[in-house]
């Protein structure tokens, strides 16, 4: 059991493991899996024919456009949350602010057209599935489910779009406070260097005093070869 808890423990500190336990990370899979499981439930099954003819029809009442429009917005929506999702496994790879800051613009952007891309799509294909005079055996089930899908990659892209708006506001305060912190160094190495770099003859010595700290006779005094003739004469 210990071995167990120990490999488990080990697992979960793997930075692979937190890459993937990560919100952001979790609504970009999500969002690639919906958009494979549309285009793919409607290239198997979208497309079926009458048992009175042999031409294929879309189950959504008959509409090409409506498929078309499912399978196209699917295989790029896919293509598009994997590849924005190896930006975020090298995000912290990533030195140049101005790169990171072109990333997040466009995973915005494009959030948001997906967003609007699948709430235009879901109420499309609703609507084409209520309408349809055909209701197709095999294809039913394709067709509920890239209408259920359409509808449950919208908040995927919504939050996607959330956590760039985010990562966007907070992206420029990073160079700011590195800039401080450099000039906060900069100023203490420059007030280090100054005051142990002044010489010692600048340093001020009292007139009183010599250089050996003794005090300094104001007058010259006599020699006492002097004092001895002054005192036989009187």
């Amino acid at each position: 059991m210990r071995r167990v808890s120990s490999s488990l423990q080990e697992l979960s500190e793997n930075n692979v493991v937190q890459f993937l336990r990560q919100p952001q990370t979790i609504a970009r899979i999500l969002a690639g899996l919906f958009s494979l499981i549309i285009f793919a439930s409607l290239v198997t099954d979208g497309y079926q024919n009458l048992t009175a003819s042999s031409q294929l029809r879309c189950v959504l009442n008959d509409n090409g456009v409506a498929c078309s429009y499912a399978i196209t917005a699917g295989v790029l929506a896919f293509l598009q949350s994997f590849l924005f999702l190896a930006f975020d496994a090298y995000h912290n790879i990533i030195i140049s602010h101005k790169v990171k800051s072109v990333i997040l613009s466009l995973d915005l952007t494009f959030s948001i057209i997906w967003s609007c891309i699948w709430f235009i799509g879901f109420c499309f294909l609703a609507n084409q599935w209520n309408t349809s005079a055909h209701h197709y055996l095999l294809g039913s089930s394709s067709a509920r489910a890239s209408i259920a899908f359409a509808f449950f990659s919208i908040p995927c892209w919504v939050y996607l779009g959330y956590q760039a708006l985010r990562g966007l506001w907070a992206e420029p305060l990073i160079p700011y406070k590195q800039s401080l912190d450099e000039g906060a160094v900069a100023l203490n190495t420059l007030s280090s260097v100054t005051t142990t770099s002044i010489p010692r003859s600048m340093e001020y010595h009292s007139p009183t005093k010599g250089k050996s700290g003794s005090s300094a006779a104001p007058f010259p005094q006599t020699p006492k070869g002097n004092q001895l003739t002054f005192l036989n004469d009187n």
